[in-house]
């Protein structure tokens, strides 16, 4: 068993490369393994291309190697037709013997029948070896199947004193209170998620772009609230730099737009718009009633909280829950808070 969990390990770190390229699709691992060496590896790179089992296959110098190897793979096969063939098809042509995979596919198109294919063309298959593990790196693909929902990150930063910014500002751009370290890793988790959202009035008051401009990698999909059409068309977040899909009570002249109802079920209701677009995740970056409204409703999984040292005196309350941070870390001064909010995990 300690020989499995090895190899699925390196399918973990190798599922790891292709988060935030593979959306709507799961990220996902693997390795082939003959007489204790890995002889081929591959990760699902990006939708509509190879899966990680075909990459890795791929990757073989010798196929007849195959006939008595081991393929290890982070999600079950599939065993269906989509933008590609099969990857159970592919497994089962080459005479791979034995199959090892790490969590049983939530997907309904697939969800054990991958796993059945395999049996039923008489390969020895084993499941659930780092389970936990497996279901953890692809919880936002989990999140979606089971809970018909994205997968909801609530990020901010707020001063010393508990502010998000000033009450008044002189022009319209954010007002920073953490170092371009911490901005950074904001720009790198742009990159990591299907999309990014942020309400009204942080789209006027602060003008963002909502791009990943200081980490390499695809911009997020910009998710913009403009209920009454407040917002100047020549912000930011109308240009062309990422797409924008603004949710408003009407259609916006020239704007991609879900017309949804504001009222106290505004948190599902973005959900269920989101979702019916087949967005996996999103980033909820303001402002603080935007924030609160999905704290209030409990529907959030992470998050991600910067804590300054710059001490504001008055200003915009951050939002509030009560919640004891997961994990604590220093960035350069900085200081980052990790929540989870574990009772929407119970059924992943």
């Amino acid at each position: 068993m300690r020989e499995h969990e090895i190899y699925m390990e390196r399918c973990l770190q190798l599922a790891a490369n292709g988060l935030g390229m593979t959306y709507p699709n799961p990220i996902v691992g693997s390795v082939i393994v003959h007489e204790g060496k890995i002889i081929g590896e591959g990760w699902h790179r990006k939708s509509g291309e190879a899966h990680a089992e075909v990459n890795a296959v791929n990757s073989v110098k010798d196929k007849s190697l195959l006939k008595k190897a081991t393929i290890y793979v982070t999600l079950e096969p599939c065993s269906h037709f989509g933008k590609t063939p099969p990857c159970c098809d592919l497994i089962i042509a080459n005479e791979i013997p034995n199959v090892v995979v790490g969590c049983v596919d939530p997907n309904e198109k697939v969800a054990g029948k991958g796993v059945a294919k395999l049996l039923a063309a008489g390969k020895n298959v084993i499941v659930g070896i780092l389970e936990n593990k497996c279901i953890e790196l692809n919880r936002r693909f989990f999140t979606f199947q089971n809970k018909k929902r994205p997968y909801v990150i609530l990020k901010w930063a707020q001063s010393r004193d508990g502010f998000l910014g000033p009450t008044a500002k002189d022009d319209a751009k954010p007002v920073w209170l953490t170092n371009s370290h911490s901005r950074q890793i904001v720009h790198k988790w742009r990159t990591q998620e299907h999309a990014i959202l942020v309400g009204t009035q942080t789209a006027i008051d602060d003008n963002p772009a909502l791009t990943a401009r200081d980490w390499f990698g695809k911009n997020p999909i910009r998710i913009v609230l403009d209920r009454s059409q407040r917002i100047p068309k020549e912000n930011h977040i109308f240009d062309n730099q990422a797409k924008t899909i603004a949710f408003s009570e009407a259609p916006l002249n020239g704007v991609e737009t879900e017309v949804v109802t504001f009222d106290e079920n505004l948190a599902a209701r973005l959900c269920k718009g989101l979702s019916g677009r087949d967005i996996q995740s999103v980033i909820v970056e303001g402002g603080s009633r935007l924030l609160q409204t999905f704290i209030d409703a409990g529907i959030w999984d992470e998050a991600r909280v910067f804590k300054s040292d710059i001490v504001l005196g008055d200003g915009t309350k951050a939002p509030v829950f009560a919640q004891d941070p997961l994990q604590r870390h220093n960035i350069f001064g900085d200081e980052l808070l990790i929540f989870r909010n574990y009772d929407q995990h119970d059924n992943l």
